[in-house]
């Protein structure tokens, strides 16, 4: 949280067994088991793949498949750099950003 401070409005929740980090009320990263995830979409996933970085995965409630889901790791190297890291959630927020602007427009 104090890497995330500088970029303003931002809020963590307890949720699922861990927590969801928030920019002014949108979701863009989650903290569960001890890692970090960040929001990612078909505009930036290919950065996170580029670098090996996984995606967040949980098991169905039946336990029948596993799910991915649009949260990959953080680069560990943004966890020790607030230059880094400022960049890193800044693609988690843009990509929240875009996925909530896609919902805006499938209700119009």
């Amino acid at each position: 949280m104090e890497l995330l401070a500088p970029l303003g409005g931002i809020a963590s929740r307890a949720m699922f067994g861990g927590h969801g980090i928030y920019k002014d009320g949108l979701i863009f990263g989650i903290v569960i088991d001890d890692a970090f995830y960040l929001k990612a979409d078909d505009a930036s996933r290919h950065e996170f793949d580029a670098r090996g970085l996984k995606p967040f995965l949980y098991e169905s409630k039946n336990k029948a498949k596993v799910v991915a889901m649009s949260y990959y790791q953080c680069p560990e190297e943004a966890l020790e750099s607030a230059a880094l890291m400022r960049e890193w959630a800044n693609r988690g927020i843009a990509a929240a950003l875009r996925a909530a602007a896609k919902k805006t427009l499938k209700k119009e």
